[in-house]
């Protein structure tokens, strides 16, 4: 074996060390940055006004783009699942299939996605900026804690929104599905709007807000923890706000998974 080969082979497994060192430095980050978040909401309605605005910025500034992905996710979901059933003339089943698909994953999953892109992204961006322009140092300097200051209201915000959300997912991705259960499936909307009462179940809610509030404290806590660790000005910026949104995706998928394992396998 050439010693150029030798050397491609050493630094394939240094990159891949180095990686893997990075990714569980930054999730000890993340848990730690987390435990702080808990100590410092004793102090969350000190920082309501700020907790509120954040809201604002997850739930009302996101409205439009969360009621259109809503809107057409009941759609194509009531349209897909139909059309397999109507050759057997099951097509009033659609409703059943529809919300149990909802409550159960995708209504935590599409808010999810949509906050991960709108919100997380901005948190990182924000976070990040002041962490590079030195805001952060000075912070501390004043004897004030970032985490307090900055990062909690955000974690508590999003923790509250993000099952906002899924159930304003839920309602209207139901009233997508119904209007194409009508007008394409031949169902009417007191059969559709029955099949979904008799599936709609205790467990597959409180699972499904479960997640979505996992998914929310997750999210910002990841988000913010990659903004504060940004350097190197406004590439570093750039960086931390894509590495927030790929680890927040990645994680949503994982942590998604065996929530619904650890409720619904064997």
């Amino acid at each position: 074996m050439s010693e150029k080969i030798k050397q491609s082979i050493i630094s394939f497994i240094r990159k891949i060390g180095t990686n893997t060192l990075n990714i569980v430095s930054m999730m000890g980050y993340c848990m730690l940055l987390f435990l702080e978040v808990i100590y410092y909401s004793k102090s969350a309605f000190e920082k309501r006004h700020e907790i509120l605005k954040q809201m604002y910025y997850a739930g009302v500034k996101t409205f439009l783009v969360v009621s259109i992905v809503a809107l057409f996710t009941g759609m194509i979901l009531a349209l897909q699942t139909g059309l397999e059933l109507k050759p057997y003339q099951q097509q009033a089943l659609v409703g059943n299939i529809l919300i149990a698909t909802l409550t159960r994953e995708m209504g935590p999953f599409t808010a999810a996605i949509i906050l991960i892109a709108a919100v997380g992204s901005t948190m990182a961006a924000e976070v990040g900026t002041m962490a590079v322009s030195e805001e952060i140092d000075a912070l501390e300097m004043m004897s004030i804690s970032p985490v307090k200051f900055l990062v909690m209201p955000r974690v508590i915000a999003l923790g509250i929104m993000l099952p906002v959300a899924t159930i304003y997912i839920n309602l209207l991705g139901s009233i997508g599905g119904s209007i194409v259960a009508y007008f394409q499936l031949d169902v009417s909307f007191e059969v559709f709007y029955t099949h979904i009462l008799d599936s709609l179940h205790f467990k597959a809610t409180y699972v499904g807000l479960l997640k979505a509030l996992v998914f929310g404290l997750m999210v910002s806590t990841i988000s913010c923890a990659n903004g504060l660790r940004a350097k190197n000005g406004a590439l570093g910026v750039g960086k931390a706000t894509r590495d927030s949104v790929v680890s927040s995706f990645l994680m949503v998928l994982i942590v998604g998974y065996y929530i619904t394992a650890l409720f619904y396998g064997k």
